[in-house]
């Protein structure tokens, strides 16, 4: 098995030493690894609630303070946790390619941005953001306390977490500039998810150029603890936990 893995980061680093330009897809995996819970594991359920139930408009419409009970929460772990060496190590390879390098999260955390991630698209928005449902203003509060039922300091109306929920559509410019990024990739690093949630999963055919969309199509490395369904469309599989197989590829590359 330890064989297998240094053949198999042997291989990925071969990859990224003549990649011009890089994309990397995080998934809830990156984040599990400084316990930030995946809401999606077990049960699935939330203080006995399915999260669809917390996590839809429909839902906020219905009981707006269960809601934000619920991002209040994930507000205050996030507070408790801090990058692992997996952001860390990502953080690393944006130096070493600039501006040729971006990183496409599902993870609504903030802890890319923490652990020095510049280039970062947010395609599930952020615990940090609120959005006002009167005005639609955005704003970053930070994890400052929001209270039960939070107020627009502009037009008084009711705040919203500007979380991408179920039954909505990804905002129109950031999925877009996540696309491009695919395009362009000579290597897509797809890492901790399981490539099962769309549109973001369309990432993987798209870096590929799946259809003839690409003169030359992307490699895909695809790090997580066991193959997924985005196994088949990877050129390299590295399993094992990615706080551990991404710093070991930095070392590979000099970083």
């Amino acid at each position: 098995m330890a064989d297998e893995l240094d053949t198999a980061l042997d291989r990925a680093a071969e990859l990224l030493r003549s990649a011009r330009s890089i994309a990397v897809l995080t998934g809830a995996g990156v984040s599990a690894e400084s316990g930030v819970p995946t809401f999606r594991a077990s049960d699935g359920l939330w203080e006995g609630h399915r999260i669809e139930d917390v996590a839809t408009p429909f839902a906020f419409q219905r009981n707006p303070r269960l809601v934000w009970q619920f991002y209040n929460a994930r507000r205050a772990n996030v507070g408790t946790v801090k990058p692992n060496p997996g952001h860390h190590a990502l953080a690393k390879m944006e130096g070493r390619w600039g501006e040729n390098f971006t990183l496409v999260t599902q993870n609504v955390d903030g802890l890319h941005r923490a652990a020095g991630s510049r280039n970062v698209l947010e395609v599930h928005g952020s615990l940090y953001r609120t959005r006002c449902t009167g005005c639609d203003e955005i704003a970053d509060r930070g994890l400052e306390p929001l209270g039960e039922l939070p107020t627009c300091p502009a037009c008084s109306a009711l705040l919203r977490p500007d979380i991408v929920w179920f039954h909505e559509p990804l905002p129109e410019d950031v999925w877009e500039a996540a696309a491009l990024a695919a395009h362009r990739a000579d290597v897509l690093l797809v890492v901790g998810t399981s490539a099962v949630v769309y549109p973001a999963a369309n990432l993987i055919p798209i870096a590929r150029g799946v259809g003839g969309a690409k003169p030359e199509p992307g490699k895909v490395i695809e790090f997580n603890l066991t193959p997924t369904e985005a196994s088949e469309l990877a050129d390299v599989g590295v399993y094992g936990p990615s706080g551990q197989t991404l710093p070991r590829l930095c070392e590979r590359l000099g970083l």
